[in-house]
């Protein structure tokens, strides 16, 4: 048993299960080599999964892996926490639960997409400020919001305990950089959507929020990573 109270044996699953659901997150890359006809600067990264795109199907079918996957890994650590009480410090339990809500929320996504993408077709926009749009868009975007609240919480929270309990060696020396850089994107993502529904234009929300989303995938491999170290030690 490792004094982080995962034993080997569970911290295995717990590692694959995280570290397999920060691969599926990265998916979107794949705009780099096929084509999809939006432009990755000024669009959303959910209006890859929209239904009326070619490619939308497999947006969100690795988007429902990412959150599913997730929020297992986030759930089994949840319980592996209850059972030892040494380890249930408050940092820890806010940081998993995190980590299961990103998951539950973007396990949710896929099953809640655009129907159309409003950065790109001023008909959808015009549709979506009017509220002609299906009830989807305005689900997609609270479970949206808390899947990035979730991941947000996650980030900070395990990146504390880290440092605070002397966890997760590659989480304490890399996660505050990370945290810091994924703050700075969110503030980035937020001001351009606030910008574009003024109809201010884009203002790179794209690029923002593939940074934003990015680096929720770098931490979640490294989190990973972190745990599959401490299963070993």
């Amino acid at each position: 048993m490792s004094r982080y109270g995962l034993s080997p044996r569970t911290a295995w699953p717990v590692a694959t299960l995280i570290g397999l659901a920060a691969a599926a997150y990265t998916a979107w890359v794949l705009e780099v080599v096929v084509s999809t006809g939006l432009n990755p600067i000024e669009t959303y990264v959910s209006e890859l999964a929209a239904q009326d795109q070619p490619l939308g199907g497999l947006f969100r079918a690795t988007d429902f892996t990412a959150g599913l996957l997730a929020f297992a890994g986030g759930l089994l650590a949840l319980l592996r926490l209850r059972k030892h009480t040494a380890s249930r410090r408050p940092w820890a339990v806010i940081g998993w639960a995190g980590v299961t809500l990103f998951g539950a929320a973007t396990a949710a996504d896929a099953w809640l997409p655009l129907s159309c993408t409003p950065t790109v077709d001023p008909v959808c926009a015009a549709r979506e400020t009017a509220g002609l749009v299906p009830a989807t868009h305005q689900a997609h975007a609270v479970s949206s919001g808390l899947a990035m609240t979730g991941a947000l919480i996650g980030l900070v929270a395990l990146t504390v305990a880290a440092r605070r309990y002397g966890w997760f060696a590659p989480l304490a020396r890399y996660g505050p950089g990370i945290v810091i850089v994924e703050l700075l994107a969110t503030v980035w993502t937020l001001t351009a959507i606030a910008l574009f529904t003024a109809g201010r234009g884009t203002w790179a929300l794209g690029a923002g929020q593939r940074l934003q989303v990015l680096l929720v995938a770098i931490w979640l491999g490294l989190l990973a990573y972190s745990v599959h170290k401490e299963g070993r030690t």
